[in-house]
């Protein structure tokens, strides 16, 4: 998964995405570690961050768009 990579490009923290995302600086980290599969509605709302498609964060393909 590309969630790490994609917040490291924009120069954001682990908390400052937790809190545009509502959620915890822990459940981030646990995500971009893989402890911690994403559901649907997050992986949604990290792709619409980022401005990617769901398929680039997953790996599914090197085109972010």
């Amino acid at each position: 998964m590309r969630l790490k990579e994609l917040r490291k490009e924009k120069g954001i923290t682990q908390q400052k995405l937790a809190l545009d995302l509502n959620t915890t600086q822990n459940s981030i980290s646990r995500y971009e570690s893989g402890l911690r599969p994403l559901d649907a509605n997050m992986l949604m709302k990290i792709a619409d961050y980022f401005n990617v498609s769901v398929d680039y964060i997953l790996e599914r393909t090197d085109k972010k768009n």
